[in-house]
Protein backbone atom coordinates (compact mmCIF):
# COMPACT_ATOMS: atom_id res chain seq x y z
CA UNK A 1 0.00 0.00 0.00
CA UNK A 2 1.69 3.45 -0.82
CA UNK A 3 1.92 6.22 1.06
CA UNK A 4 0.69 10.22 1.09
CA UNK A 5 4.36 12.19 -0.17
CA UNK A 6 3.93 15.14 0.51
CA UNK A 7 7.37 16.50 -0.45
CA UNK A 8 6.75 15.61 -4.17
CA UNK A 9 3.64 18.32 -4.06
CA UNK A 10 4.27 20.00 -7.14
CA UNK A 11 1.78 22.71 -8.06
CA UNK A 12 4.06 24.39 -10.24
CA UNK A 13 1.32 24.35 -13.67
CA UNK A 14 -0.85 26.49 -11.83
CA UNK A 15 -0.52 29.53 -12.68
CA UNK A 16 -3.16 32.06 -11.20
CA UNK A 17 -1.57 35.41 -12.24
CA UNK A 18 1.91 36.86 -11.37
CA UNK A 19 3.72 36.92 -8.32
CA UNK A 20 3.73 40.68 -8.15
CA UNK A 21 -0.40 41.11 -8.93
CA UNK A 22 -0.56 38.39 -6.39
CA UNK A 23 1.59 39.98 -3.58
CA UNK A 24 0.11 43.64 -4.78
CA UNK A 25 -3.67 42.03 -4.38
CA UNK A 26 -2.52 39.90 -0.79
CA UNK A 27 -1.98 43.21 0.30
CA UNK A 28 -4.99 45.29 -0.83
CA UNK A 29 -6.88 42.84 0.09
CA UNK A 30 -5.90 42.75 3.49
CA UNK A 31 -6.21 46.63 3.55
CA UNK A 32 -9.29 46.91 2.20
CA UNK A 33 -11.34 44.02 1.44
CA UNK A 34 -10.87 41.50 4.23
CA UNK A 35 -10.35 44.52 7.24
CA UNK A 36 -13.65 44.43 9.30
CA UNK A 37 -12.70 48.09 10.19
CA UNK A 38 -13.23 49.40 6.82
CA UNK A 39 -17.09 49.61 5.53
CA UNK A 40 -16.49 51.46 2.52
CA UNK A 41 -18.46 49.01 0.10
CA UNK A 42 -17.96 51.75 -2.88
CA UNK A 43 -14.46 52.19 -2.65
CA UNK A 44 -14.36 47.86 -1.94
CA UNK A 45 -16.28 47.53 -5.60
CA UNK A 46 -13.92 49.76 -7.22
CA UNK A 47 -10.70 48.17 -5.77
CA UNK A 48 -11.97 44.68 -7.27
CA UNK A 49 -12.85 46.19 -10.61
CA UNK A 50 -9.33 47.81 -10.81
CA UNK A 51 -7.83 44.31 -9.84
CA UNK A 52 -10.08 42.73 -12.82
CA UNK A 53 -13.64 41.38 -10.61
CA UNK A 54 -16.54 42.04 -12.73
CA UNK A 55 -18.66 43.30 -10.30
CA UNK A 56 -22.29 44.51 -10.75
CA UNK A 57 -24.21 47.62 -9.57
CA UNK A 58 -25.74 47.76 -5.83
CA UNK A 59 -23.38 44.96 -4.57
CA UNK A 60 -23.17 44.42 -1.01
CA UNK A 61 -19.69 43.34 0.49
CA UNK A 62 -19.54 43.33 4.05
CA UNK A 63 -16.57 44.03 6.69
CA UNK A 64 -14.12 40.34 6.75
CA UNK A 65 -14.08 39.26 3.12
CA UNK A 66 -11.56 37.43 2.02
CA UNK A 67 -10.89 36.88 -1.92
CA UNK A 68 -8.19 34.92 -3.15
CA UNK A 69 -7.80 36.29 -6.39
CA UNK A 70 -10.62 38.86 -7.73
CA UNK A 71 -9.33 38.60 -11.40
CA UNK A 72 -11.30 35.06 -11.05
CA UNK A 73 -14.48 36.95 -9.94
CA UNK A 74 -17.69 37.82 -11.20
CA UNK A 75 -20.62 39.47 -9.04
CA UNK A 76 -23.72 40.45 -10.52
CA UNK A 77 -26.52 43.26 -9.40
CA UNK A 78 -27.50 43.46 -5.99
CA UNK A 79 -26.10 40.97 -4.67
CA UNK A 80 -24.63 40.43 -0.80
CA UNK A 81 -21.97 39.35 0.23
CA UNK A 82 -21.65 38.66 3.82
CA UNK A 83 -18.83 39.41 6.73
CA UNK A 84 -16.09 36.86 7.10
CA UNK A 85 -17.05 35.13 3.55
CA UNK A 86 -14.63 32.96 2.07
CA UNK A 87 -14.09 32.97 -1.71
CA UNK A 88 -10.83 30.73 -1.94
CA UNK A 89 -11.20 31.31 -5.73
CA UNK A 90 -8.47 29.06 -7.24
CA UNK A 91 -10.77 28.99 -9.94
CA UNK A 92 -13.39 30.98 -12.10
CA UNK A 93 -16.34 32.35 -9.49
CA UNK A 94 -19.53 33.44 -11.01
CA UNK A 95 -22.27 34.62 -8.75
CA UNK A 96 -24.81 35.84 -10.93
CA UNK A 97 -27.59 38.99 -9.62
CA UNK A 98 -29.63 38.61 -6.47
CA UNK A 99 -27.52 36.47 -4.52
CA UNK A 100 -26.83 36.49 -0.98
CA UNK A 101 -23.70 34.73 0.18
CA UNK A 102 -24.47 35.06 4.13
CA UNK A 103 -21.51 35.49 6.88
CA UNK A 104 -18.75 32.99 7.25
CA UNK A 105 -19.88 31.01 4.01
CA UNK A 106 -17.22 29.87 2.01
CA UNK A 107 -16.59 29.03 -1.42
CA UNK A 108 -13.66 26.89 -2.24
CA UNK A 109 -12.58 25.98 -5.59
CA UNK A 110 -9.88 23.80 -4.84
CA UNK A 111 -8.75 20.46 -3.22
CA UNK A 112 -6.33 17.90 -3.26
CA UNK A 113 -5.96 14.08 -5.07
CA UNK A 114 -6.37 12.33 -2.29
CA UNK A 115 -6.11 8.97 -4.00
CA UNK A 116 -2.37 10.07 -5.27
CA UNK A 117 0.68 9.87 -3.08
CA UNK A 118 1.72 13.58 -4.72
CA UNK A 119 -1.57 14.88 -3.32
CA UNK A 120 -2.06 16.92 -6.63
CA UNK A 121 -4.22 20.33 -6.83
CA UNK A 122 -7.51 19.71 -8.28
CA UNK A 123 -9.13 23.31 -9.29
CA UNK A 124 -12.52 23.83 -10.22
CA UNK A 125 -14.83 26.76 -10.80
CA UNK A 126 -18.44 27.80 -9.10
CA UNK A 127 -21.26 29.07 -9.98
CA UNK A 128 -24.17 30.78 -8.33
CA UNK A 129 -27.43 31.35 -10.76
CA UNK A 130 -29.56 34.06 -9.82
CA UNK A 131 -31.56 34.48 -6.45
CA UNK A 132 -29.01 31.33 -5.06
CA UNK A 133 -28.78 32.08 -1.15
CA UNK A 134 -25.65 30.54 0.73
CA UNK A 135 -26.66 30.11 3.86
CA UNK A 136 -24.26 31.41 7.22
CA UNK A 137 -21.51 29.19 7.41
CA UNK A 138 -22.28 26.90 4.50
CA UNK A 139 -19.83 25.48 2.06
CA UNK A 140 -19.88 25.27 -2.20
CA UNK A 141 -16.90 23.12 -3.04
CA UNK A 142 -15.23 23.08 -6.45
CA UNK A 143 -17.32 22.05 -9.98
CA UNK A 144 -20.32 22.64 -8.49
CA UNK A 145 -23.03 24.66 -10.00
CA UNK A 146 -26.09 26.07 -7.39
CA UNK A 147 -28.92 26.75 -10.11
CA UNK A 148 -30.81 29.65 -9.81
CA UNK A 149 -33.09 30.51 -6.72
CA UNK A 150 -31.97 27.06 -4.72
CA UNK A 151 -30.96 27.05 -1.10
CA UNK A 152 -28.07 26.00 0.68
CA UNK A 153 -29.27 26.16 4.52
CA UNK A 154 -26.60 27.04 7.18
CA UNK A 155 -23.63 24.58 7.77
CA UNK A 156 -24.68 22.59 5.24
CA UNK A 157 -21.91 21.66 2.57
CA UNK A 158 -22.55 21.62 -1.50
CA UNK A 159 -20.63 19.00 -3.48
CA UNK A 160 -22.68 18.69 -5.96
CA UNK A 161 -24.99 20.83 -8.41
CA UNK A 162 -27.94 22.07 -6.43
CA UNK A 163 -31.44 22.06 -8.26
CA UNK A 164 -33.21 25.22 -9.43
CA UNK A 165 -36.54 26.59 -7.01
CA UNK A 166 -34.81 23.62 -4.09
CA UNK A 167 -33.89 23.99 -0.63
CA UNK A 168 -30.73 21.83 0.23
CA UNK A 169 -29.95 21.20 4.10
CA UNK A 170 -27.04 18.54 5.71
CA UNK A 171 -23.42 17.18 5.09
CA UNK A 172 -23.79 16.60 2.45
CA UNK A 173 -26.34 18.72 1.11
CA UNK A 174 -29.87 16.71 0.20
CA UNK A 175 -32.74 18.56 -1.01
CA UNK A 176 -35.61 18.80 1.58
CA UNK A 177 -38.19 20.95 -0.45
CA UNK A 178 -39.07 22.95 -3.09
CA UNK A 179 -38.61 26.94 -2.64
CA UNK A 180 -41.41 28.86 -3.54
CA UNK A 181 -41.11 32.60 -3.37
CA UNK A 182 -44.32 34.92 -2.45
CA UNK A 183 -44.86 37.94 -4.50
CA UNK A 184 -45.69 41.00 -2.54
Amino acid sequence: MSETDLSTFDNSDYRPGSIIARAIWYLTNLLFIHNKWFPFMGFKRFILRLFGSKVGKGVVIKPGVNIKYPWKLKIGDHTWIGEDVWIDNLGQVDIAAHCCVSQGAQLLCGNHNYKKSTFDLIVGDIKLEKGVWIGAKSIVTGGVTVHSHAVLSVNSVASQDLDAYSIYVGIPAAKVRERKIQSE
